[in-house]
């Protein structure tokens, strides 16, 4: 599933591609929405923002279509009246003279006023969004100690929507293991040293991915690994995610996995040692 930096970066095209243009087309596949195609053709669009891992596209008419990817999902933007090379299932389009922007696959699709959204069953249950909102270091602190979330396992809590917006699977792994923390942790097991810098590399990476388009590592390790003959994007954007049995970049140790929320996180023993 994309994670938050992908959406922001999906959310940007299409709001370069739309944004103050009416719309010449708008299309829905599935049958109850086909009642707003009307009422969203010839309508500008006012602004497109992800909130965590959703898209809302607003129109000058109020309405508001909410997008979801889901695991599957995903955005193509076009000029002219090109179609996408893909053969997955077109769920939404989106035109006007210039461009188009479609969405192929998603499943959680929905138009709404704007005086709705704050009462969404996703939206109103999100936390801070770490790209769009900007919380800081003081306020993802006060919710790691918070008496909500400082017992449950870090391994979990990040991949909590309603901890923080935008987290998923390659972030959680890659904070934790630049934090210094072990997955099975929790925030009541750590000292306030521990916790600032989690707080603080959870800000630090996810805009990082967002600026790189999803390279995790440090410039420098990254030019390393480049001058070393990886070339491959994914031989040197991560350090632990999806490396289980590889040696760590920092202890020579060998990546570890495991099972956290329904999930496979990766994390190196040495780095990431559990106290005792």
């Amino acid at each position: 599933m994309p994670e938050g930096p992908e959406i922001r970066l999906a959310a940007d095209s299409i709001a370069k591609a739309l944004v103050s243009k009416k719309t010449t087309e708008v299309f829905f596949t599935y049958p109850h929405l086909k009642k707003f195609e009307k009422k969203l053709t010839g309508k500008k669009v006012v602004s497109v923002e992800p909130r965590g891992k959703a898209i809302l596209t607003t129109f000058d008419n109020d309405l508001v279509i909410y997008s979801h990817n889901q695991l599957y999902g995903r955005w193509y933007v076009v000029t002219g009246d090109e179609l996408p090379d893909t053969h997955r299932q077109l769920r939404l389009a989106i035109r006007n003279r210039g461009y188009s922007a479609f969405l192929y696959s998603a499943s959680d699709i929905e138009v709404l006023k704007a005086n709705q959204l704050l009462k969404h069953k996703f939206l109103s249950k999100l936390g801070p969004d770490l790209l769009s909102q900007k919380p800081g270091v003081g306020e993802l602190l006060e919710r790691l100690e918070s008496a909500k979330y400082r017992n449950r396992q870090l391994g979990n809590l990040l991949l909590d929507q309603g901890f923080v917006a935008g987290l998923g699977n390659y972030l959680r792994a890659e904070i934790l293991f630049r934090s210094r923390l072990h997955p099975r942790l929790r925030a009541v097991d750590c000292c306030r040293g521990d916790l600032e810098r989690l707080a603080t590399e959870m800000i630090r990476l996810t805009r990082r991915s967002y600026k790189t388009r999803g390279v995790i590592n440090p410039p420098s390790l990254v030019r390393s690994l480049k001058a070393q003959g990886k070339t491959d994007k994914e031989q040197y954007r991560f350090s632990v995610y999806a490396r289980e049995g590889e040696h760590c970049y920092i202890c020579n140790d060998r990546i570890e996995r495991i099972d956290s929320g329904g999930r496979h996180i990766y994390f190196c023993p040495n780095c990431q040692s559990l106290p005792g």
